[in-house]
């Protein structure tokens, strides 16, 4: 199955491009707060910390307060309770209580689910996007290469049933998780195609998805992003170049429902439009701590283009298109996108446990936080249901007419 990603735009907390002088200098620190221990070696970090790359914080809470409530909740609690769910449940309200959505914490399944979803795997599926049409479960896009497609089901099918149950009054969601299961068990879809109705039994598998799909029509080149993750950048550029062979006269770049992903992503795949240019600044507590540049690969200048934005795509997508918009190389074509200027950090606490932070606030080449703003279009073009509903794509259409096509 496929399905929307938190948005986001994430640094991954690892160092990069450490010189052999560093990596002494981290033996040697490492040996002399060894030696020195106890809160001197928190002092002895947050001065030399800075020069290796990461913060040290030498503050702490006091947690006595903690400890009271541990101790009466574990002396009348009618119960069992485990000591590890409690840490992970405390660390969890405490970072809560920061106040800001996007700063979490997520003990070791949700932190292995985040990742799994900011790389694409989903697990054992069939490869099939679900959406309703109609009131009902409707196949909205096949996946290439993957079960659902060698089955031979059809964007536009409608899922009757799932294992013999009645998906009536189902949710999309509720469909994609009785869909999806363990890698090489099998599910049975009773399917609706006019007015033939059918059982097709499928064996689950890893799905494939890429974050990028691309195809010619009619001499446009359209480019789609569903996310941005490690991959991304290459697949896009990859994208590109078949373009420039195929002589595309023109280039709609869809990030609708695309939630976010990597920064560095982000960059790559404005750089096929804007090579060098900042698409970005990131400033944390008003001042720039960062400045967001293109890659250096710009096969895609020069082309007429269009974005495709709506209430979905936010966060790294909000990054191109505001860059692509500020820079007038592209038309935005379709609805406001989400609005969410800010920059997550990702740092492993031991234990498979993670803390996903917010740093900064970006802006725009024009200097816009778009923060609960989002980015109006250029050309504001609606998607209904009624739209959905009969299979129509105005926002798509509305985008080749832009071109030309």
């Amino acid at each position: 199955m496929a399905e929307n990603q938190q948005s986001m735009a994430v640094r991954p907390d690892r160092p990069n491009g450490i010189s052999k002088n560093v990596y002494f200098l981290t033996i040697a620190v490492v040996a002399v707060v060894g030696f020195v221990a106890g809160t001197r070696s928190q002092e002895l970090l947050a001065v030399i910390g800075p020069a290796l790359g990461f913060k040290v914080e030498t503050s702490t809470l006091d947690l006595a307060a903690v400890q009271r409530t541990y101790q009466q909740l574990k002396a009348n609690y009618d119960g069992t309770l485990d000591a590890n769910k409690l840490i992970d449940g405390a660390s969890k309200g405490l970072v809560a209580a920061a106040g800001d959505q996007y700063t979490v914490f997520m003990d070791a399944d949700e932190a292995r689910q985040f990742n799994d979803d900011l790389a694409g795997k989903i697990g054992g599926g069939i490869g099939v996007e679900i959406g309703v049409r109609d009131g009902k479960p409707t196949i909205l896009r096949v996946l290439a290469d993957n079960p659902a497609e060698k089955a031979g089901l059809k964007a536009g099918d409608v899922i009757l049933g799932v294992n013999d149950q009645s998906t009536n009054n189902w949710q999309p969601d509720k469909v994609s998780a009785a869909v999806r299961g363990d890698v090489g068990t099998t599910v049975k879809l009773t399917i609706g195609r006019g007015t033939e109705t059918k059982d097709i039994t499928i064996t689950r598998a890893e799905v494939n998805n890429p974050s990028v799909e691309s195809k010619v029509e009619n001499g446009i080149g359209i480019l789609t992003i569903t996310r941005f993750d490690q991959d991304t950048g290459s697949l896009a550029q990859k994208a590109a170049q078949s373009f420039k062979q195929q002589n595309v006269t023109g280039v709609i770049l869809d990030l609708r429902g695309n939630g976010g992903g990597y920064v560095d992503a982000a960059k790559e795949v404005a750089g096929l439009w804007v090579a060098g240019k900042t698409i970005a600044t990131e400033k944390t507590n008003g001042k720039v701590t960062d400045t967001i540049t293109a890659g250096d690969n710009a096969i895609l200048a020069g082309l007429p283009t269009t974005v495709l934005v709506n209430g979905s795509s936010a966060s790294a997508s909000e990054i191109v298109a505001g860059a692509l918009q500020d820079y007038k190389v592209a038309t935005l074509i379709g609805e406001k996108t989400f609005g969410k200027g800010t920059v997550q950090k990702v740092i492993d606490l031991g234990g498979g446990t993670q803390l996903k932070v917010t740093i900064a606030r970006w802006y725009t080449p024009n200097g816009k936080n778009i923060t609960k703003e989002g980015i109006e279009p250029d050309k504001k073009v609606e998607l209904t249901a009624a739209d959905s509903d009969a299979g129509k794509d105005p926002q798509l259409e509305a985008a080749r007419q832009q071109l030309g096509a």
